[in-house]
């Protein structure tokens, strides 16, 4: 039995622009809702949402019979708490993780090793449910081809080594960190302000330059399409919770004039 195709990492090997939609409500009664949407992937988030092994799972299993292609963001991919949990997520059955805040190429190439089984890397070997529990014997032979690695750039130190990451042989991709990056660069919950954006430009027009994709979050549908064509390939344009924070509250103010609904910020 041949390992399925991880088709989000071959269409940006092929550059085509995936849309994609953020899960923060970490549930799969939700998730599978979201899935029947048609984004061509969706981010199940592990660092800014209360998930944990189990609900991400629920969520996987949720997602499994629609077209969507799930990812999952590890809370953290440093050291050794970093490589245990990405183990944890491959033997889920994620093909395809992405990981904040990284900063250097060696950091990029230590996600790449734990990513990866031995020779390639150091990732530990387990019939878990990746590999149908063992009942996909070709699993740990094609596993290393179909992994997809997103490392997320959102300091002043990653833009200063944005050539060196994208560089590194095994990462597919490199998102922008919107809000993040507009902290490190001074405007804390400004990531509109001119400097973030011309930040931004400039990163997109790096990594597409370095033959790797690039991509980004933002709920603001003129942008989404103006970082689409400065080159981002895989963008995500919404998130789940900001959906019904949206619309709950337009709602609400409907019949409730003296409520106005609250602003909701376009970046994560």
């Amino acid at each position: 039995m041949k390992l399925p195709l991880n088709s989000f990492k071959k269409a940006l090997a092929d550059g085509q622009a995936q849309i994609g939609l953020w899960l923060g409500l970490a549930d799969p009664y939700s998730a599978e809702l979201c899935a029947g949407a048609g984004f061509d992937w969706l981010l199940i988030d592990g660092e800014h949402s209360p998930n944990d092994l189990r609900s991400i799972l629920g969520q996987l299993q949720a997602i499994a019979p629609y077209a969507s292609h799930p990812i999952a963001r590890v809370p953290v991919g440093h050291g050794h708490i970093g490589t245990t949990l990405i183990k944890q997520y491959l033997d889920l059955g994620v093909q395809t993780l992405l990981v904040p805040m990284v900063d250097t190429a060696q950091q990029a190439a230590d996600l790449v090793r734990a990513m990866r089984y031995p020779p390639q890397g150091i990732r530990g070997m387990a019939g878990a449910r990746a590999s149908r529990w063992g009942r996909q014997p070709d699993y740990v032979h094609e596993a290393n081809a179909q992994v997809c690695l997103l490392v997320q750039a959102e300091t002043q130190t990653a833009l200063d080594q944005l050539e060196a990451i994208a560089a590194t042989e095994g990462v597919d991709g490199v998102f922008i960190g919107p809000a993040d990056l507009s902290a490190s660069l001074g405007h804390v919950g400004n990531p509109d302000h001119p400097e973030v954006q011309a930040a931004i430009a400039d990163a997109i027009a790096r990594i597409v330059k370095a033959g790797k994709a690039a991509g980004i979050l933002t709920s603001d549908e003129a942008q989404a399409r103006h970082y689409l064509g400065l080159g981002a390939t895989f963008v995500a344009v919404g998130l789940d919770t900001q959906l019904l924070v949206r619309a709950t509250s337009t709602l609400a103010a409907s019949f409730k004039d003296a409520v106005p609904a609250p602003p909701v910020s376009t970046t994560y």
